[in-house]
């Protein structure tokens, strides 16, 4: 799948998301990498460039304080390499995209790592009995 592509399926992630989570979005920059640089994986620990299919950089919503203003936005990036290196269909691609900007942005939100997993896996269960 080529970039322009990609990135048309992130724009539609991002459109898609409810109202109630894109007025929360205001200074939040949603991009495309092809790979994740070294810096972004020693940030969160991996060695594989492979290993990383989304990065939320910026102050999570529940840590801003009344001194919080003149920053530059928050950036969700999608890596496009190891998206469609584990997906084996353009619709598994758009799913992941999906799953993938959901996780970062709950991030935006302050929900940390462990609770991700466990709404994902409840996500994933509600997804499989239909």
């Amino acid at each position: 799948m080529d970039i322009d592509a990609f990135q048309e399926l992130v724009q539609e992630a991002v459109d898609s998301l409810p109202d109630e989570f894109l007025q929360f979005m205001e200074n939040v920059e949603v991009v495309v990498q092809r790979f994740p640089t070294r810096r972004q994986l020693a940030g969160v620990g991996l060695k594989s460039r492979y290993s990383l299919l989304g990065l939320y950089e910026g102050t999570p919503l529940t840590e801003r304080g009344s001194t919080y203003s003149l920053v530059v936005p928050d950036k969700i990036t999608l890596f496009q390499a190891p998206i469609t290196a584990i997906c084996a269909t353009p619709e598994e691609i758009r799913q992941e995209i999906q799953d993938t900007v959901i996780h970062e942005l709950g991030h935006h939100f302050g929900i940390d790592e462990e609770r991700m997993s466990e709404l994902e896996a409840e996500r994933e269960r509600k997804r499989d009995s239909l």
